[in-house]
């Protein structure tokens, strides 16, 4: 490699430095949770997306263990080869019934489901219509697809209507977060699906950051989208479920040609069996799990209630565990993330690119597993910063 190259990512990594761009890992020591250490200091987390707690919850654990003694550690092959073990498949049949959806497919990551799910329906000659503020992984499958990507302004669903209504597209895909990562609103699905019915389009919801949280726990599909052919449904796994992976439920025709076509699925091993099995333990504690999302809706009130009149800053509107807290500027979000550090608080700083200009914020992530003397605590250090 020529000096000069080098040199070129050297002056990059000099310029995101000195525009409070750098991220870095933090080490974490032990099970995830709500107290936690990282970097060798113990602290209060409100960076997590363990919602309901379940990361580290004995139930999942010994769902593990018992798996290892059926299944070992790896899933040794691709699922269309010898990697398909039971334990996948009576998880996607459990998760299938739990969302209401007659069919479900389990990918290893949510970022290889949207770009299994995006690449196998649009294609060369489809058209994918995306919310401005999708995920990064909505994002890239849309632009990996092959198809035609439009993107209309966030809810503007007057917008989306007129890109619809001028597609000529073979197969159009309206596609969109439902909860919004770094926003915490809600996508509005029966809308959404009007458009979706009127110019026979898919919808397909990635939900993230509601499935487990919402509703009773089957995340944030209305009953008319559960019961409509054209809703394609993905839940990640890996956040309130607390374990890994993602799953999408949808007809049994859409799975089944995402089985014949999304190459993300085909061309890869397949997750361990073992973390199926614990994704079965998941459901029925998600099922059960009435008292812990009554906790979190209740640190969420909390919260609200306590920063009703902080100076610091304004929280966005949001009833989910997502709570973000509009700084501005990039260098006052860091440096209102490390004074609460000080105080053994851990809220990361959001920055541009992730968020637009000049709304810098502390994303505030809440979880059945906190306190209230824990949240008190933040809304306090908060205040005192102000």
């Amino acid at each position: 490699m020529s000096s000069a190259a080098l040199t070129r990512l050297q002056d990059g990594l000099a310029a995101l430095q000195a525009d409070h761009l750098e991220r870095r890992r933090r080490l974490l020591d032990g099970a995830q949770g709500a107290h936690v250490t990282i970097d060798g200091q113990r602290v209060v987390s409100f960076c997590s997306n363990d919602y309901l707690g379940l990361a580290a919850d004995p139930a999942l654990v010994a769902a593990a263990h018992a798996a290892l003694d059926i299944c070992g550690v790896g899933a040794g092959a691709a699922h269309l080869i010898t990697g398909h073990h039971r334990f996948h498949d009576d998880f996607e049949a459990a998760f299938a019934r739990f969302v209401g959806k007659p069919a479900a497919l389990l990918f290893s990551t949510g970022y290889l489901a949207n770009l299994g799910v995006l690449t196998a329906l649009a294609a060369k000659k489809g058209e994918v219509f995306a919310d401005k503020l999708n995920h990064a992984s909505l994002v890239d499958a849309a632009q990996l697809s092959g198809a035609s990507f439009t993107r209309y302004r966030h809810g503007d669903l007057s917008q989306l209507e007129g890109q619809l209504a001028a597609s000529t597209a073979l197969d159009k895909v309206i596609a969109s977060d439902l909860v919004f990562s770094m926003d915490g609103d809600l996508a509005p699905v029966d809308a959404l699906l009007d458009l979706a019915e009127r110019y026979d389009a898919w919808l397909y919801l990635d939900d993230a950051h509601g499935f487990g949280v919402l509703g009773d726990g089957r995340g944030g599909l209305t009953a008319r989208a559960r019961a409509s052919d054209r809703v394609i449904y993905l839940a990640t796994l890996g956040k309130a479920a607390g374990v890994s992976g993602a799953a999408v439920a949808a007809h049994v025709s859409v799975i089944d040609w995402l089985v014949q076509k999304a190459r993300p699925y085909i061309y890869t091993t397949a997750s361990p069996p073992l973390l199926a099995a614990c994704l079965l333990e998941s459901l029925r504690q998600i099922e059960a799990g009435e008292a812990r999302r009554a906790r979190l809706c209740s640190h969420i009130a909390q919260l609200r209630e306590g920063l009703v009149d902080l100076k610091l800053g304004a929280l966005m509107p949001s009833d989910t565990p997502i709570q973000p807290l509009v700084i501005g500027a990039n260098a006052d979000a860091v440096r209102a993330s490390q004074a609460l550090l000080q105080h053994g608080l851990l809220v990361p700083a959001i920055r541009t690119p992730t968020v637009p200009a000049n709304t810098a914020r502390l994303r505030i992530t809440l979880s059945a597993a906190h306190s209230a003397d824990d949240v008190a605590q933040l809304i306090e250090a908060l205040h005192a910063l102000g």
